[in-house]
């Protein structure tokens, strides 16, 4: 599909401008669900292969424009490629998701090495030149981080787990050695982010996929100053960036979130409470988001409710219409593209 117009509906949105029609793209957009993109993976072999070749990297990430002409791409990529970046073992096992090598002591975490190799971070950035050479001037360009917070529960434990108490009790046993994956990661991301804005992004998303499981206190601390950090860093060299934060399932809590941070949107999730958004939230930024992924798989009447129930909370504010979290493998592409219709078909 060409588009008649160079404007970007996305960043309107970020810039502090409503659209009838929200603009609507999805996290993992490129991804299982596809068969075009498991066609790329079993010729690439391993995930990190396709992440780090950029040709494939940017085939990937264009092939959910092709097919659905979202009004944004987020480069393919991993949150796990400054860990790798700084020196640790990273791999993806499959069925079981990424491995690392533990820094679970502090003896360990004094080996953490202070400053990333972004020379192996330039295929990401490569990518991205390719990605913006071929993308239709009216469509956005996301680069993205993972936030200090989610990338070190997977450095402590070395894979993922279900309540990241490794890292929860790293944080309160040991903050000091904890403090420094922080720090190490805050001064590496920001660094990473400004390469992505200057290879090509629009703008930026940082994921803190598990901020969720933080009390109050830890909240403050662990995840939203590292996120405030890195926002102010990268803004001291590009002070127009256009940042998106997604702390997932922070809950009552995003208010203070959206008050510290500085960011321009937040991602919520589908458990996010409507009238808290609509009044402490989207008041100051825009919103992204929020339709439950299994929604989309149910399909049917199910589908079309949860879709004007997001469109009811939050269209008549700045809306860019997402999922609550990424699409999940068993999608069905048609499911997809009724969701697409029914949004693009919305007159606010």
């Amino acid at each position: 599909m060409t588009r008649k117009s160079v404007a970007k509906p996305f960043l309107e949105v970020l810039a502090g401008h409503r659209q009838k029609v929200p603009p609507i793209w999805m996290m993992r957009q490129a991804g299982r669900y596809l068969p075009e993109y498991r066609d790329v993976r079993a010729k690439a072999g391993g995930f990190l292969d396709v992440c780090f070749k950029p040709e494939l990297a940017a085939e990937v990430t264009l092939q959910p424009i092709r097919r659905f002409d979202f009004d944004a791409a987020i480069i393919f990529s991993d949150i796990l490629v400054i860990p790798y970046a700084l020196g640790r073992a990273v791999r993806f096992e499959i069925g079981e998701g990424p491995r690392l090598d533990p820094l679970n002591t502090p003896d360990k975490v004094a080996s953490l090495a202070a400053e990333a190799d972004f020379t192996k971070l330039e295929p990401v950035y490569e990518a991205l030149r390719c990605v913006r050479r071929e993308l239709d001037p009216g469509i956005a360009l996301i680069g993205f981080c993972g936030a200090p917070w989610t990338v070190a529960t997977y450095m402590v434990a070395g894979q993922g787990t279900p309540d990241q108490a490794p890292a929860r009790m790293m944080a309160y046993s040991h903050p000091e050695a904890f403090a420094k994956i922080i720090d190490t990661l805050i001064e590496n991301s920001i660094r990473y982010l400004l390469g992505q804005l200057q290879a090509g992004a629009d703008a930026l998303q940082i994921f803190d996929t598990w901020a969720g499981v933080l009390p109050p206190r830890e909240f403050a601390r662990w995840s939203i100053e590292p996120t405030r950090r890195i926002v102010e860093g990268v803004r001291e060299k590009i002070p127009h960036a256009r940042i998106i934060g997604f702390p997932r399932g922070a809950g009552a809590l995003l208010p203070s979130y959206v008050d510290t941070t500085g960011v321009d949107a937040v991602s919520i999730d589908w458990a996010a409470e409507p009238s808290l958004i609509r009044e402490r939230v989207q008041t100051k930024v825009a919103v992204q988001g929020n339709l439950d992924p299994l929604a989309l798989i149910a399909g049917g009447a199910a589908l079309d409710r949860a879709i004007d129930d997001v469109l009811a909370n939050y269209a008549s504010g700045r809306l860019i219409f997402n999922l609550g979290h990424g699409i999940l493998p068993e999608t069905p592409i048609a499911h997809v593209e009724r969701m697409l219709k029914r949004v693009r078909e919305y007159r606010g």
